[in-house]
């Protein structure tokens, strides 16, 4: 339940050839800390990646925990995906809302996220592609905080994924 089935130093790493591999036709993107740094702007290397995944006919779709429908909107808009804000993860409600929109059963959706409680936990209960990425910063949102050093024990146990 823990552990990924992939692990990347950021999402700008995940390309087409792995996602064909692994037979993915969507990706799940979460927004804080996997997209964007807390509070920041996106980066135009996230635009370009995102641009040239979508080019390559694989879905793209936000599933947030955020409530700040604001910015999950902004984001989404930027990278002409859609979304949902206040997922719930690790709860199956919010990715199985993103499953029936989508289209595609769960084996061929991947969640790409930052953090293990949350984003693979709930993926992993879906039986979804699960793909750990490392917080673009240190800076933390006090409810993640805690769980990061529990996490940092798990992820000595993973390798990354080369490019």
């Amino acid at each position: 339940m823990l552990y990924p089935k992939a692990y990347f130093e950021k999402v700008q790493d995940i390309t087409i050839q792995f996602l064909i591999k692994n037979k993915i036709k969507a990706l799940v993107l979460d927004v804080d800390n996997t997209l964007i740094a807390k509070n920041k702007e996106l980066s135009e290397e996230i635009i370009s990646w995102a641009k040239e995944i979508r080019g390559q006919g694989v879905k793209l779709y936000i599933l947030s925990n955020t409530n700040d429908k604001k910015k999950v909107t902004k984001i989404a808009n930027t990278l002409k995906i859609p979304y949902a804000y206040f997922g719930m993860k690790p709860l199956k409600i919010g990715f199985k809302k993103v499953q029936k929109q989508l289209q595609e059963p769960f084996e061929r959706l991947a969640i790409v996220g930052d953090q293990i409680f949350t984003d693979i936990i709930g993926g992993n209960r879906c039986k979804m592609f699960t793909i750990l990425v490392d917080p673009i910063e240190e800076k933390e949102y006090w409810y993640t905080a805690w769980k990061r050093p529990i996490e940092k024990r798990i992820k000595k146990n993973i390798t990354k994924e080369k490019k």
